[in-house]
């Protein structure tokens, strides 16, 4: 399992957006399809919790959430204590342990992306983490027209003859935005995150042998 916890940062400067979240959140899962086995709601403060059993929808939800700036994104992977009750709140067991490590471990200063993973496979969580922090900085460095054909791409998949099109461009310009947004690099990583955070859970998956 995959506990999602996030945590507002600056608070006390632009007040509480936790509902803003929230209903940010429900839209995006309306809009891929993709609803988490436990739905996102406040735990405590200005902090939300979620809760996945697939590895997908959580690099997903983690790099949208980065984007809209202002939060801090703890993951833990592991194990929870069965039955799962209804609301995140009462959760316990090892993956929701580790997401609170992880948030706490996400606000260091000393982080540029405020992003922490932690496994019960130690290694593998922190590996996860590598790769979606990288992820998330690459996504940083975009510029506002890189990130209208990265979103239109993502979401749509049109052909790039029809984006450039609807957007009055040249096809080549779409191709230079796209590659300047390292787009394609991008979707390539997102699999590899979600397969180490499914690695980290430590619970038997399939996984090659550490060297």
């Amino acid at each position: 399992m995959f506990v999602l916890t996030i945590d507002q940062r600056g608070s006390r400067r632009h007040g509480d957006r936790v509902e803003q979240l929230l209903a940010d959140l429900a839209a995006h899962h309306e809009q891929t399809g993709v609803d988490p086995l436990r739905g996102f709601e406040r735990t405590v403060g200005d902090e939300v919790q979620g809760v996945y059993d697939d590895p997908e929808p959580v690099v997903d939800v983690a790099l949208h959430v980065l984007r809209l700036g202002g939060w801090t994104v703890g993951i833990g992977a592991g194990p929870v204590d069965e039955p799962l009750p209804s609301s995140p709140r009462a959760g316990s067991g090892p993956a929701f342990v580790l997401a609170r490590t992880a948030v706490e471990a996400a606000k260091s200063r000393s982080r540029t992306v405020p992003l922490a993973v932690r496994g019960r496979d130690d290694g593998a969580g922190r590996d996860a983490e590598a790769v979606l922090v990288l992820v998330a900085a690459v996504a940083a460095r975009r510029s506002e027209a890189g990130w209208v054909v990265a979103d239109a791409m993502s979401v749509e998949a049109p052909r790039q003859d029809e984006l450039a099109a609807r957007l009055g461009v040249t096809q080549q310009a779409v191709s230079q935005r796209l590659r300047a947004a390292l787009w394609a690099e991008e979707r390539a990583a997102r699999p590899a995150a979600a397969r180490l955070l499914a690695w980290a859970q430590g619970v038997g998956e399939d996984r090659p042998a550490r060297p």
